[in-house]
C-alpha cells in the first residue's frame, strides 16, 4: 500500500517542484536548469535501455519492435501538438489568453502512458520524476506569463500532475491493460527513447557538450546502472 502511494504521489510532487523552480529560475537560460535537463535525459535513457528494453524483449513475441516504433511515431505527433515541452522547449505564444487545449491533450497522453510501467520499478519512477521536474518548470513559465487566470493555471497543472498517477492506477486496476502491459510498455519505450535522445542532442548549443554537461550525462547513466 505504501509503495503504491509512493508511486502515485511522487509524480505529483515533481510537478509542484517544477512550478517552484519556475518562480526562481528562468528555464532555458539558467545553466543549472540545463544541467538538470541533461541529467534527466541521460537517466531516463539509461533506465529505458538497461531495464525496460530487456524486460519487454524477455516476452516470447516478435512484434515488440513494432510497438516501440509506434511509440516513437506517437511521440513525434505529440510533440507537434505540444511544441516540444517534453524535452525542454515551448514555442506557443505567451500573450494569448486562449486556453492551450492541444498542449494539455498532448502532455496528458504523454504523462498517462509514462505512468503505466511504474508499477514496481523504482528506478524508472525516479527517472520519470527527474524528467517531469524540468518539463513542469518550462510549462509553468509559459502558463504564468500567459494571460490565463490563476484558476486555469492551477487546473492545468493539477490535471497534468494527475495523469501519471492515473496511468499507474489504470495499470494496476484495469485487467485488459495489465494483460497487454508488455505492448503498452513497448510503446512507452519508444516515447522515452525519442524524448531522452532529443534532450541529449539539444542540451548543448550546436550539439556540443562542455565538461559540466558531459559530467552530468555520465552521472545520470551511472546512477541508473548502479542504484
Amino acid at each position: 500500500m505504501l509503495t503504491n502511494l509512493y508511486i502515485y504521489l511522487l509524480p505529483i510532487l515533481a510537478v509542484a517542484i517544477g512550478y517552484l523552480i519556475s518562480l526562481f529560475l528562468k528555464p532555458g537560460s539558467s545553466a543549472g536548469f540545463k544541467l538538470l535537463l541533461a541529467f534527466s535525459g541521460a537517466y531516463l535513457l539509461a533506465v529505458t535501455v538497461l531495464e525496460l528494453l530487456p524486460e519487454v524483449y524477455s516476452e516470447p513475441d516478435s512484434g515488440i519492435g513494432v510497438f516501440i516504433m509506434l511509440g516513437l511515431l506517437l511521440q513525434i505527433v505529440l510533440e507537434f501538438l505540444s511544441k516540444g515541452v517534453e524535452h525542454g522547449h515551448l514555442h506557443f505564444r505567451q500573450n494569448s489568453n486562449a486556453f492551450p487545449v492541444l498542449l494539455l491533450i498532448s502532455l496528458s497522453i504523454h504523462s498517462l502512458l509514462e505512468g503505466f510501467p511504474l508499477e514496481k520499478d523504482t528506478h524508472l519512477l525516479h527517472g520519470v520524476v527527474v524528467h517531469k521536474v524540468p518539463v513542469a518548470a518550462i510549462l509553468s513559465v509559459f502558463l504564468v506569463h500567459s494571460k490565463l487566470s490563476k484558476t486555469k493555471i492551477f487546473l492545468f497543472l493539477t490535471f497534468f500532475g494527475l495523469m501519471t498517477p492515473l496511468g499507474s492506477w489504470l495499470k494496476n486496476n484495469v485487467e485488459v491493460i495489465s494483460e497487454y502491459s508488455v505492448y503498452v510498455n513497448a510503446v512507452v519505450i519508444g516515447i522515452f527513447l525519442h524524448v531522452s535522445t532529443t534532450i541529449l542532442f539539444e542540451s548543448s548549443k550546436n550539439h556540443s557538450f562542455n565538461a559540466s554537461k558531459l559530467g552530468v550525462i555520465i552521472l545520470g547513466g551511472l546512477l541508473a546502472y548502479f542504484i
